[in-house]
Protein backbone atom coordinates (compact mmCIF):
# COMPACT_ATOMS: atom_id res chain seq x y z
CA UNK A 1 0.00 0.00 0.00
CA UNK A 2 2.77 2.13 0.70
CA UNK A 3 4.62 1.73 -2.97
CA UNK A 4 0.95 2.45 -4.23
CA UNK A 5 0.73 5.79 -2.57
CA UNK A 6 4.04 6.85 -3.32
CA UNK A 7 3.09 5.52 -7.28
CA UNK A 8 0.14 7.47 -7.27
CA UNK A 9 1.85 10.73 -5.94
CA UNK A 10 4.11 11.04 -8.46
CA UNK A 11 1.91 9.85 -11.16
CA UNK A 12 -0.17 13.10 -9.89
CA UNK A 13 2.85 15.24 -9.64
CA UNK A 14 3.78 14.21 -13.14
CA UNK A 15 0.40 14.84 -14.55
CA UNK A 16 0.60 18.02 -12.80
CA UNK A 17 3.44 19.59 -14.68
CA UNK A 18 2.93 18.58 -17.48
CA UNK A 19 -1.10 20.38 -17.74
CA UNK A 20 -1.01 23.33 -19.26
CA UNK A 21 -1.23 26.34 -16.52
CA UNK A 22 -5.06 27.31 -16.07
CA UNK A 23 -6.63 30.57 -17.66
CA UNK A 24 -6.27 33.96 -15.55
CA UNK A 25 -8.81 36.27 -15.42
CA UNK A 26 -7.43 39.74 -13.55
CA UNK A 27 -9.96 42.41 -12.91
CA UNK A 28 -9.23 45.57 -14.24
CA UNK A 29 -11.09 48.77 -12.85
CA UNK A 30 -11.04 52.27 -14.23
CA UNK A 31 -13.07 55.61 -13.67
CA UNK A 32 -13.67 55.87 -17.65
CA UNK A 33 -17.10 55.08 -18.68
CA UNK A 34 -17.89 52.44 -20.68
CA UNK A 35 -17.52 53.46 -24.68
CA UNK A 36 -15.13 55.90 -23.50
CA UNK A 37 -11.50 55.86 -26.05
CA UNK A 38 -9.60 54.28 -22.50
CA UNK A 39 -12.46 51.74 -22.16
CA UNK A 40 -11.87 50.83 -25.66
CA UNK A 41 -8.12 50.32 -25.04
CA UNK A 42 -8.66 47.78 -22.50
CA UNK A 43 -10.97 46.21 -24.79
CA UNK A 44 -8.13 45.97 -27.20
CA UNK A 45 -5.70 45.27 -24.53
CA UNK A 46 -7.86 41.98 -23.49
CA UNK A 47 -8.15 41.18 -27.15
CA UNK A 48 -3.92 41.06 -27.94
CA UNK A 49 -3.34 39.18 -24.06
CA UNK A 50 -5.75 36.34 -25.25
CA UNK A 51 -4.02 35.63 -28.41
CA UNK A 52 -1.01 36.13 -27.77
CA UNK A 53 -1.39 33.50 -24.29
CA UNK A 54 -3.32 31.09 -26.09
CA UNK A 55 -6.05 32.10 -24.22
CA UNK A 56 -4.61 31.66 -20.81
CA UNK A 57 -4.85 35.44 -19.86
CA UNK A 58 -7.76 37.85 -19.75
CA UNK A 59 -9.20 40.76 -18.22
CA UNK A 60 -12.58 41.18 -16.79
CA UNK A 61 -12.87 45.78 -17.25
CA UNK A 62 -14.96 47.07 -14.63
CA UNK A 63 -15.65 50.96 -16.20
CA UNK A 64 -17.13 53.66 -15.20
CA UNK A 65 -15.69 53.45 -11.40
CA UNK A 66 -18.03 50.46 -10.32
CA UNK A 67 -14.65 49.59 -8.37
CA UNK A 68 -14.85 53.22 -6.79
CA UNK A 69 -12.98 56.10 -7.35
CA UNK A 70 -8.80 55.90 -8.01
CA UNK A 71 -7.61 55.96 -4.82
CA UNK A 72 -10.55 52.65 -3.70
CA UNK A 73 -9.14 50.73 -6.80
CA UNK A 74 -5.25 50.88 -5.64
CA UNK A 75 -6.53 50.07 -1.95
CA UNK A 76 -8.39 46.81 -3.67
CA UNK A 77 -5.43 46.03 -5.81
CA UNK A 78 -3.15 46.21 -3.11
CA UNK A 79 -5.05 43.59 -1.31
CA UNK A 80 -5.93 41.54 -3.84
CA UNK A 81 -9.69 41.97 -4.59
CA UNK A 82 -8.16 44.23 -8.14
CA UNK A 83 -5.28 43.34 -10.05
CA UNK A 84 -5.02 46.03 -12.00
CA UNK A 85 -6.16 49.59 -13.10
CA UNK A 86 -6.38 52.21 -15.60
CA UNK A 87 -5.39 55.82 -13.75
CA UNK A 88 -4.56 58.85 -14.34
CA UNK A 89 -2.22 60.91 -13.19
CA UNK A 90 -3.75 61.43 -9.60
CA UNK A 91 -4.01 57.67 -9.08
CA UNK A 92 -0.43 57.10 -9.61
CA UNK A 93 0.44 60.44 -7.71
CA UNK A 94 -1.06 58.44 -4.68
CA UNK A 95 1.42 55.53 -5.02
CA UNK A 96 4.54 57.27 -6.05
CA UNK A 97 4.51 61.25 -5.74
CA UNK A 98 7.35 61.26 -8.24
CA UNK A 99 4.45 61.32 -10.96
CA UNK A 100 3.71 65.09 -9.56
CA UNK A 101 6.65 66.32 -11.41
CA UNK A 102 4.50 65.91 -14.72
CA UNK A 103 1.28 67.75 -13.31
CA UNK A 104 3.25 71.05 -12.84
CA UNK A 105 1.29 74.03 -13.07
CA UNK A 106 1.01 75.89 -16.36
CA UNK A 107 4.51 74.57 -17.04
CA UNK A 108 3.67 72.69 -20.50
CA UNK A 109 2.80 74.00 -23.40
CA UNK A 110 2.85 70.96 -25.78
CA UNK A 111 2.41 67.55 -26.00
CA UNK A 112 5.45 67.48 -27.80
CA UNK A 113 7.40 69.04 -24.38
CA UNK A 114 5.04 66.18 -22.44
CA UNK A 115 6.89 63.79 -24.55
CA UNK A 116 10.22 65.02 -24.38
CA UNK A 117 10.08 65.24 -20.41
CA UNK A 118 8.45 61.71 -20.32
CA UNK A 119 10.56 59.34 -22.35
CA UNK A 120 13.62 60.88 -19.90
CA UNK A 121 11.77 60.56 -16.85
CA UNK A 122 9.85 57.51 -17.60
CA UNK A 123 12.56 54.73 -16.62
CA UNK A 124 12.63 56.23 -13.11
CA UNK A 125 8.55 56.31 -12.63
CA UNK A 126 8.38 53.05 -13.55
CA UNK A 127 11.33 52.05 -11.40
CA UNK A 128 9.70 53.79 -8.10
CA UNK A 129 6.10 52.51 -8.86
CA UNK A 130 7.63 49.26 -9.20
CA UNK A 131 9.35 49.73 -5.41
CA UNK A 132 5.96 50.60 -4.57
CA UNK A 133 4.76 47.47 -5.70
CA UNK A 134 3.02 47.90 -9.18
CA UNK A 135 4.07 47.23 -12.73
CA UNK A 136 3.82 49.90 -15.70
CA UNK A 137 1.85 48.37 -18.85
CA UNK A 138 1.65 51.42 -20.61
CA UNK A 139 1.56 55.24 -20.10
CA UNK A 140 -1.28 57.11 -21.20
CA UNK A 141 -2.78 60.40 -21.67
CA UNK A 142 -6.37 62.07 -21.15
CA UNK A 143 -5.47 64.98 -22.77
CA UNK A 144 -5.27 68.46 -21.13
CA UNK A 145 -7.14 70.07 -18.05
CA UNK A 146 -9.42 72.94 -18.67
CA UNK A 147 -11.84 74.37 -16.38
CA UNK A 148 -15.70 73.44 -16.79
CA UNK A 149 -18.02 76.46 -15.04
CA UNK A 150 -21.52 76.85 -14.10
CA UNK A 151 -20.63 80.51 -15.31
CA UNK A 152 -18.32 82.16 -17.38
CA UNK A 153 -14.63 82.28 -15.92
CA UNK A 154 -12.19 83.55 -18.03
CA UNK A 155 -9.84 85.05 -15.42
CA UNK A 156 -8.59 83.29 -12.23
CA UNK A 157 -10.40 85.91 -10.39
CA UNK A 158 -13.62 84.91 -11.90
CA UNK A 159 -12.77 81.26 -11.00
CA UNK A 160 -11.45 82.00 -7.43
CA UNK A 161 -15.02 83.13 -6.82
CA UNK A 162 -16.63 79.27 -7.46
CA UNK A 163 -15.91 76.20 -5.40
CA UNK A 164 -13.64 74.38 -7.66
CA UNK A 165 -13.52 70.33 -7.35
CA UNK A 166 -10.34 68.67 -5.99
CA UNK A 167 -9.64 65.02 -5.86
CA UNK A 168 -10.71 63.53 -2.89
CA UNK A 169 -7.37 61.93 -0.77
CA UNK A 170 -4.85 64.24 -2.44
CA UNK A 171 -4.26 67.13 0.27
CA UNK A 172 -1.45 67.91 -1.75
CA UNK A 173 -3.43 68.94 -4.61
CA UNK A 174 -6.28 70.86 -2.41
CA UNK A 175 -3.15 72.90 -0.91
CA UNK A 176 -2.15 74.12 -4.04
CA UNK A 177 -5.86 75.39 -4.87
CA UNK A 178 -6.11 76.58 -1.86
CA UNK A 179 -2.36 78.68 -2.15
CA UNK A 180 -2.83 80.20 -5.14
CA UNK A 181 -6.48 81.56 -3.84
CA UNK A 182 -9.13 78.69 -4.91
CA UNK A 183 -12.18 77.82 -2.83
CA UNK A 184 -11.97 74.02 -3.34
CA UNK A 185 -14.18 71.14 -2.32
CA UNK A 186 -12.17 67.31 -2.62
CA UNK A 187 -14.88 64.37 -3.40
CA UNK A 188 -14.44 61.42 -5.38
CA UNK A 189 -14.54 62.01 -9.66
CA UNK A 190 -17.98 59.97 -9.50
CA UNK A 191 -19.69 62.71 -7.24
CA UNK A 192 -19.09 65.20 -9.76
CA UNK A 193 -22.37 65.14 -11.11
CA UNK A 194 -24.47 64.89 -8.19
CA UNK A 195 -22.39 67.98 -6.71
CA UNK A 196 -22.84 70.03 -9.52
CA UNK A 197 -26.85 69.42 -9.90
CA UNK A 198 -26.82 70.13 -6.23
CA UNK A 199 -24.59 73.23 -6.13
CA UNK A 200 -21.97 71.89 -3.97
CA UNK A 201 -19.55 72.21 -6.55
CA UNK A 202 -19.16 75.05 -8.70
CA UNK A 203 -16.40 73.91 -10.79
CA UNK A 204 -14.50 71.03 -11.62
CA UNK A 205 -11.06 70.91 -13.81
CA UNK A 206 -10.98 67.90 -16.21
CA UNK A 207 -9.62 66.95 -19.60
CA UNK A 208 -12.59 67.81 -22.46
CA UNK A 209 -13.28 64.20 -23.12
CA UNK A 210 -13.59 62.64 -19.49
CA UNK A 211 -16.45 65.59 -18.83
CA UNK A 212 -17.97 64.88 -22.09
CA UNK A 213 -17.74 60.87 -21.81
CA UNK A 214 -18.70 61.14 -18.16
CA UNK A 215 -21.34 63.82 -18.99
CA UNK A 216 -19.88 66.32 -16.36
CA UNK A 217 -19.89 69.26 -18.38
CA UNK A 218 -24.21 69.09 -18.73
CA UNK A 219 -23.98 70.81 -14.93
CA UNK A 220 -21.07 73.04 -16.37
CA UNK A 221 -21.90 74.98 -19.55
CA UNK A 222 -18.67 76.82 -19.93
CA UNK A 223 -15.14 75.88 -20.42
CA UNK A 224 -11.85 78.31 -19.84
CA UNK A 225 -9.49 77.25 -22.08
CA UNK A 226 -6.63 77.80 -20.93
CA UNK A 227 -4.15 74.59 -20.19
CA UNK A 228 -3.60 74.17 -16.84
CA UNK A 229 -1.58 70.51 -16.90
CA UNK A 230 -1.86 67.54 -19.12
CA UNK A 231 -3.19 64.71 -17.28
CA UNK A 232 -0.55 61.58 -17.74
CA UNK A 233 -2.00 58.63 -16.94
CA UNK A 234 -1.60 54.38 -17.85
CA UNK A 235 -2.01 51.26 -17.11
CA UNK A 236 -0.98 49.54 -13.99
CA UNK A 237 -1.20 45.87 -12.10
CA UNK A 238 -0.22 45.00 -8.76
CA UNK A 239 3.03 43.40 -8.75
CA UNK A 240 1.74 40.35 -6.84
CA UNK A 241 -0.63 39.57 -10.03
CA UNK A 242 1.93 40.43 -12.25
CA UNK A 243 4.25 37.50 -10.73
CA UNK A 244 1.67 35.10 -11.11
CA UNK A 245 1.72 35.20 -14.79
CA UNK A 246 3.87 32.48 -16.69
CA UNK A 247 7.44 34.14 -17.07
CA UNK A 248 7.37 33.14 -20.24
CA UNK A 249 4.28 35.35 -21.13
CA UNK A 250 5.41 38.62 -19.18
CA UNK A 251 7.56 39.97 -22.09
CA UNK A 252 5.04 39.52 -25.02
CA UNK A 253 2.04 41.17 -22.44
CA UNK A 254 4.34 43.78 -22.10
CA UNK A 255 4.91 44.31 -25.74
CA UNK A 256 1.78 44.32 -26.80
CA UNK A 257 0.46 46.61 -23.59
CA UNK A 258 3.24 49.24 -24.77
CA UNK A 259 2.48 48.60 -27.95
CA UNK A 260 -1.79 49.26 -27.51
CA UNK A 261 -0.63 52.40 -25.42
CA UNK A 262 1.57 53.87 -28.87
CA UNK A 263 -1.36 53.04 -31.50
CA UNK A 264 -4.16 55.12 -28.87
CA UNK A 265 -1.84 57.99 -27.64
CA UNK A 266 -2.38 59.85 -30.86
CA UNK A 267 -5.97 59.15 -31.46
CA UNK A 268 -7.07 60.26 -27.48
CA UNK A 269 -5.16 63.62 -28.61
CA UNK A 270 -7.39 64.17 -31.63
CA UNK A 271 -10.30 63.53 -29.53
CA UNK A 272 -9.75 66.57 -27.17
CA UNK A 273 -10.75 68.96 -30.26
CA UNK A 274 -13.98 66.24 -31.19
CA UNK A 275 -15.12 66.22 -27.92
CA UNK A 276 -15.02 70.17 -27.56
CA UNK A 277 -16.98 70.45 -30.51
CA UNK A 278 -19.19 67.99 -29.30
CA UNK A 279 -20.09 69.46 -26.33
CA UNK A 280 -20.74 72.83 -28.08
CA UNK A 281 -23.23 71.74 -30.49
CA UNK A 282 -25.01 70.42 -26.73
CA UNK A 283 -24.76 74.26 -25.45
CA UNK A 284 -21.20 74.59 -23.55
CA UNK A 285 -19.94 77.96 -23.98
CA UNK A 286 -16.19 78.95 -24.87
CA UNK A 287 -14.59 81.70 -22.66
CA UNK A 288 -12.73 84.18 -24.49
CA UNK A 289 -9.21 84.02 -23.33
CA UNK A 290 -6.72 86.92 -24.54
CA UNK A 291 -2.85 86.21 -23.98
CA UNK A 292 -3.22 88.67 -21.51
CA UNK A 293 -5.55 86.80 -19.12
CA UNK A 294 -3.38 83.67 -20.05
CA UNK A 295 -0.62 85.31 -18.63
CA UNK A 296 -2.57 85.86 -15.37
CA UNK A 297 -3.08 82.31 -15.06
CA UNK A 298 0.62 81.91 -15.33
CA UNK A 299 1.63 84.35 -12.89
CA UNK A 300 -1.24 82.72 -10.44
CA UNK A 301 0.21 79.05 -11.02
CA UNK A 302 3.88 80.63 -10.47
CA UNK A 303 2.79 81.98 -7.41
CA UNK A 304 3.04 79.00 -5.97
CA UNK A 305 5.97 77.37 -7.49
CA UNK A 306 8.05 77.89 -4.43
CA UNK A 307 5.69 75.88 -2.65
CA UNK A 308 5.63 73.19 -4.66
CA UNK A 309 9.00 72.80 -5.01
CA UNK A 310 10.24 70.90 -1.94
CA UNK A 311 6.56 70.63 -0.25
CA UNK A 312 4.30 69.19 -3.48
CA UNK A 313 7.16 67.26 -4.93
CA UNK A 314 10.59 67.24 -3.91
CA UNK A 315 12.96 69.96 -5.47
CA UNK A 316 15.47 68.10 -7.37
CA UNK A 317 12.14 66.80 -9.30
CA UNK A 318 10.96 70.13 -9.63
CA UNK A 319 14.37 71.03 -11.26
CA UNK A 320 14.97 68.53 -13.01
CA UNK A 321 11.74 69.10 -14.84
CA UNK A 322 11.60 72.77 -15.75
CA UNK A 323 14.97 71.87 -16.83
CA UNK A 324 14.14 69.50 -19.65
CA UNK A 325 11.33 72.29 -20.21
CA UNK A 326 13.57 74.61 -21.10
CA UNK A 327 16.16 71.92 -22.41
CA UNK A 328 13.60 71.24 -25.04
CA UNK A 329 12.27 74.86 -25.78
CA UNK A 330 15.91 75.79 -26.48
CA UNK A 331 17.08 72.93 -28.85
CA UNK A 332 13.56 73.52 -30.79
CA UNK A 333 14.72 77.66 -31.53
Amino acid sequence: MRRLSLAAAAAACFFALAAPAAAQQLKVGTVAPEGSPWHDMLLDLNARWKKVSGGKISLRIYPSGTQGDEPDMIRKMRIGQLHAAALTSVGMEAIATEMNALSIPFLFESWEEVDYVRDRLGPRLKKSLEDKGFVVLTWGDAGWVHFFTVTPAPRPADMQKLVLFTWGNDPRTEEMYKDAGFRVMPLASTEILQSLQTGKIQAFPAPPIAALASQWFGGAKNMTPVKFAPVIGGAIISKAAWDRIDPALRPQLLKEAEEVGRLYKPKIRQLETDAIAAMQKYGLKIATVTPEIEREWKQTAEKVYPRLRGGYLRAQDFDEVTGLVKEYRSKKK
